[in-house]
């Protein structure tokens, strides 16, 4: 995401760092173990990330399952520092260091063995091609045979309902048994799109999610888009993924966009109207089979004991 400019003092932003040699411009990956039937999950800051829900995703896996950094892209290659630029970051609560903004690639392992890579970058501002080129290349040296890409859209979607997730796959039996309704959306895309696309031409299978935010509460956080995204992850991998202080914060999320809605009358009479239609529209969903799949999901994502 782009940060504020700070005050100008005529240095470019290769200033900062001269004297330090450029990096080779591929992802490295030297000294990564053989990984075991690995799935990729990956997100992007920007365009593709309304409130931050499917960056949070990645944020939050990383954390949970204490992944593994690999590798990561040099950022010279894809952005333009004056509309991406830099952070300044205290290191140690004294030194000042510089974060650039790039994409980074970890690795976890489950208990069940199988290996996770999660991708979390920023939408580049240039080269899209080459940059989704070079990832598909490194999803195959790490024999990834799976990607799942995650992203956040702004929608006509009421807060007091659960986030709508879309799908979208190159294989049409993988949205059918994940239940997803097919993303219908024509026009412009991001980087999420293009990275499907070449993932799609280069055979890779691949699913790509969509949770819905609702446009009058765009700001980050969105803990409970975050938690809709990370419920399908869950399917996707069959396993069950610490949740940690989500739930909670997806409740104080809702309970705190209610009361605001209660001080401005427009606004809550608005998301009546959306109410009213969304239920409309899925009152069919509300059969005893898609409680069954519900609770048959409970009792597979459900701790031990």
């Amino acid at each position: 995401m782009s940060g504020a400019p700070a005050p100008g003092n005529g240095r470019s932003p290769g200033d900062a760092v001269q004297g330090v040699g450029r990096r080779q411009r591929v992802i490295e990956l030297e000294g990564v173990p053989e990984l075991v039937d690995p799935v990729v999950v990956a997100a992007f800051e920007g365009w593709n990330d309304a409130g931050e829900a499917a960056s949070g995703v990645i944020t939050h896996l990383e954390s949970v399952w204490d992944a593994t950094p690999i590798a990561e892209l040099d950022p010279d290659d894809y952005y333009d520092f004056q509309v991406t630029r830099p952070m300044v970051e205290m290191v140690d609560g004294e030194t000042r260091g510089i974060s650039w903004p790039t994409t980074r690639v970890s690795r976890t392992r489950l208990p069940s063995g199988r290996d996770v890579v999660l991708i979390h970058g920023i939408e580049p501002n240039m080269r899209w091609r080459s940059f989704c080129r070079e990832i598909v290349d490194k999803i195959h040296e790490l024999g990834a045979r799976q990607v799942v890409l995650l992203g956040a859209l702004l929608a006509d979607a009421p807060h007091t309902r659960p986030v709508p997730v879309t799908g979208a796959a190159n294989d049409a039996a993988m949205v059918t048994t994940l239940n997803l309704e097919p993303a219908r959306y024509e026009g412009p895309t991001g980087i999420l799109g293009v990275l499907q696309d070449v993932c799609a031409k280069a055979e890779l299978p691949t699913v790509s999610l969509w949770a819905a935010v609702p446009h009058y509460v765009a700001q980050p956080p969105s803990p409970k888009a975050t938690l809709a995204l990370l419920r399908r992850v869950e399917d996707l991998l069959d396993v069950a993924i610490p949740l940690g202080e989500l739930p909670e914060e997806a409740r104080a999320w809702e309970n705190g966009v209610n009361e605001l809605a209660e001080e401005d009358s427009e606004v809550a009479e608005y998301v009546r109207t959306l109410e009213e239609q969304k239920d409309a529209t899925e009152l069919p969903e509300a059969s005893g089979d898609a409680i069954a799949r519900e609770f048959e999901r409970y009792l597979r994502r459900r701790d031990p004991g």
